[in-house]
């Protein structure tokens, strides 16, 4: 059933299956993200998709909000503004992000996200955690002072791989990614070294060990090859 609604005073359509983020991708409105990838589940993690409505007196994901006939939503206010600042401050405060040695410098989808939204500074404390690389796997690794927990790794992993070696461990600044029962990542029985991980990874937290600085550049276009085959198949 189509629903019709306003974003930003445009009038506009949505099926039942879409949310108010691929409604306003498709009419080129810009809401910014970090975990959402097409072809991928919608987990609202990253928060910076967060738009208004009407009448609601809270923000809401517009990745995992779907839109109610004559609905009004707001996608660039003040108050948006600020928290989208406030939540990317935070990204980089609480890990160890030093774009000019990291192997996806001007590839990085945090370091883009940034100077779109003009933090050109952080008013936070970096918190300078001392986070562990993991390099036991032959042809990757992970350096989780980069990783901003999108898990975006994790649905890639379980969704189009099937394999699901990857998991969030603990709760607020100590959670992290791990692979298997937190195990080194070389020493898991399921990974089959696709590099799916690697490339929809939004940050240089997971990495090919063949790149230096700036030469890691991701690719995910088999997102949309893959989940058609999907959902073929259910």
């Amino acid at each position: 059933m189509t629903k019709t609604f306003k974003i930003d005073g445009i009038d506009v359509s949505a099926s039942d299956d879409q949310s108010i983020l691929q409604v306003a991708r498709e009419r080129g409105i810009f809401i910014p993200t970090l975990c959402f990838l097409e072809g991928l589940s919608f987990v609202g993690a990253c928060r910076l998709c967060v738009v208004e409505i009407d009448g609601n007196p809270n923000p809401v994901a517009a990745c995992a909000t779907f839109p109610q006939e004559g609905m009004v939503v707001r996608t660039n206010t003040e108050r948006l503004q600020g928290y989208r600042r406030l939540i990317l401050e935070m990204l980089f405060a609480e890990g160890n992000h030093v774009c000019a040695v990291c192997v996806v410098n001007g590839h990085c989808e945090l370091q883009w996200l940034a100077n779109k939204l003009g933090m050109n500074y952080n008013s936070l404390e970096n918190l300078y955690p001392a986070k562990k690389v993991d390099a036991s796997h032959y042809r990757f690794a992970i350096d989780h002072n980069r990783c901003i927990l999108c898990t975006r790794c994790v649905r890639v992993c379980d969704e189009i791989e099937r394999a699901h070696i990857w998991d969030v461990m603990g709760r607020g600044v100590n959670s992290k990614v791990i692979t298997e029962l937190n195990q080194p990542w070389g020493e898991s029985q399921n990974c089959t070294s696709c590099g799916k991980c690697i490339n929809v990874c939004p940050t240089g937290a997971l990495f090919k060990k063949s790149k230096a600085v700036a030469e890691m550049e991701k690719d995910t276009q088999f997102l949309r090859y893959f989940s058609t085959i999907w959902e073929g198949e259910e």
